[in-house]
């Protein structure tokens, strides 16, 4: 047994080399699996990382020993399938990408200022496609400035297909100081997230460098832009051949429904988990290129329930 700090960790993969093994299996528990693949990995000992809930042992049979045992039991079969474990210069920048991807799901503060702005009587989102857009937040912080609705009128693009009566209707609401207040704070914070979120993806982007060219190629298929190729190649790396085919990606990213059939007889099989970051960009990236001018627009029904996210 060994413990669980640095100088352990070392030991414990140095005396794993020791006996020159042809294989070692570990269980991904969590995020604790890292460390000690990291140290093995040191050592030139790649672990084939599996799924506990795929390897469970008899219930009432569980120890660390028995599923030590247990492990090399399945191993010497060959019944183990390893978990997709990128190289390690792109698993480090799964820890910008996912910090980074966390900040924009926190985002959802702008829902928060369009029912506060709707409760004040701004209608903003029925003459703008955006109320988060440049010209939908440049008329909002005129009317937190206090200006009138003729004064915001200014800030509208001119390529808005709404009238300037119909966006005067919009923009005369009733914002009390406690709407004011309110909004102001919630634009602030928005500000705040979408400065940081720039800065983590300027620092990805730099980190990326060495794969330029693989990610100028990712941004010729419809729908992917700068950010969901950098978060694509840190999450699923740069050599296809892991997964061997798309079909296989699909099914791990948990974009495809599952296999269920019995008696012969095929049923609904439902989705697993997979990847969620994956998964939340592939539905990214199909939602964009069904509204780009390209090959994918003359089957979009079929596309956008390719990606279907319930």
């Amino acid at each position: 047994e060994f413990g669980g700090f640095k100088r352990d960790r070392k030991a414990m993969a140095e005396w794993v080399a020791s006996f020159r093994p042809q294989q070692v299996v570990m269980e991904s528990t969590g995020i604790y699996w890292k460390s000690p693949y990291a140290a093995l990995e040191k050592q030139g000992i790649y672990a084939l990382v599996v799924n506990a809930r795929h390897v469970k042992q008899v219930p009432g049979r569980k120890t660390d020993l028995a599923d030590a045992q247990w492990l090399a039991i399945l191993a010497r079969s060959g019944l183990l399938r390893g978990s997709f474990v990128p190289p390690q210069e792109l698993r480090v920048l799964r820890l910008i990408s996912r910090q980074m991807q966390k900040m924009t799901g926190i985002l959802s503060e702008k829902n928060r200022m369009h029912k506060v702005l709707t409760d004040g009587g701004i209608r903003l989102s029925v003459v703008v496609s955006d109320i988060h857009g440049k010209s939908a937040r440049a008329m909002t912080k005129g009317l937190l400035r206090g200006e009138t609705p003729e004064q915001v009128l200014q800030y509208a693009s001119k390529r808005l297909k709404a009238t300037d009566e119909e966006l005067l209707d919009a923009l005369a609401g009733e914002l009390t100081e406690e709407h004011v207040f309110v909004i102001s704070e919630i634009l602030s914070h928005i500000e705040d997230l979408e400065r940081r979120i720039a800065i983590f993806f300027r620092e990805l982007v730099s980190k990326l460098e060495p794969y330029k060219p693989m990610l100028q190629a990712m941004q010729t298929i419809p729908g992917i832009d700068k950010m969901g190729a950098a978060i694509l190649l840190v999450e699923i790396g740069n050599d296809m051949t892991a997964f061997g085919t798309a079909e296989k990606l699909a099914s791990w990213a948990g974009v495809c429904p599952g296999n269920h059939e019995s008696a012969g007889k095929r049923v609904s099989g439902k989705k697993r988990k997979g990847n969620p970051y994956v998964r939340r960009t592939l539905c990214e990236i199909a939602n964009s290129a069904s509204r780009t001018r390209c090959a994918f627009q003359e089957n979009t029904p079929d596309y956008e329930r390719a990606f279907a996210v319930s």
